[in-house]
């Protein structure tokens, strides 16, 4: 199977190319630039690999939650790639693209939403796949749902997380640096492909979790005070 798999959820975009279990990568940091550089690195992978977008499977793209102007990059390029070889497009959340780079059975992933809240989620690995425990859900920094047992935490939403929050999940292993990664996106794209879980290109859609991306004055008002109280 050869998959194309992008993601561009935070401030490091990534390409990925999967053909038959090797995957190569491209990444390129700078969240403004996420739009002049996600075309050329697709080619140069793509060149570099010897294959046309007609020798794809399919076209595999995180579709958040995360940075809105980002995801919707992603989403929207991933789209114009597939309908143009009418090819399927395998969605895969960001935060499961953490638990899937993050190398344990058990993943709680965390990515900071800012005006004081994150995007959450928690993900055991099972045979075929992952099991969901905590949908992706966004929630107040001091108050995120927290799984039960122990678990890897990954994500730059561990960098907000109130100290009390922190002091009630159960994780020895905290990666506050990891970011959502193609590699991941392209090898949870290859499985959900591979269970007839592609969808035409015109229905991907981005996880947004939030209909903003900023306060208004009164809000900041209150936020401020709920600080000082």
């Amino acid at each position: 199977m050869r998959v194309l798999a992008l993601e561009t959820s935070s401030e490091t975009a990534s390409v990925a190319l999967w053909i038959d279990g090797d995957c190569r990568e491209l990444s390129q940091s700078g969240a403004r630039g996420h739009s002049d550089h996600l075309l050329a690195m697709v080619a140069q992978l793509m060149a570099e690999a010897q294959v046309g977008m007609a020798g794809l499977d399919g076209v595999a793209c995180g579709i958040g939650p995360g940075a809105f102007t980002g995801v919707r990059i992603a989403v929207s390029v991933a789209q114009g790639l597939a309908l143009a070889r009418d090819l399927p497009v395998a969605p895969v959340v960001s935060l499961q693209a953490l638990a899937e780079a993050a190398d344990a059975a058990r993943v709680y992933a965390c990515i900071d939403a800012r005006m004081g809240q994150v995007y959450a989620g928690a993900y055991e690995r099972e045979a075929d796949g992952w099991r969901t425990v905590v949908p992706p859900c966004l929630a107040e920094t001091a108050a995120p749902p927290l799984p039960q047992g122990h678990w890897v935490a990954v994500g730059s939403g561990l960098k907000v997380l109130a100290s009390s929050t922190l002091a009630g999940l159960d994780a020895s292993d905290r990666r506050s640096d990891a970011l959502p990664q193609a590699r991941a996106v392209a090898s949870l794209g290859v499985l959900g492909l591979r269970k007839g879980e592609g969808m035409d290109a015109a229905q991907a859609a981005p996880l947004y979790l939030r209909d903003k991306v900023a306060l208004d004055v009164h809000e900041q008002a209150a936020k401020r005070a709920a600080r000082q109280a």
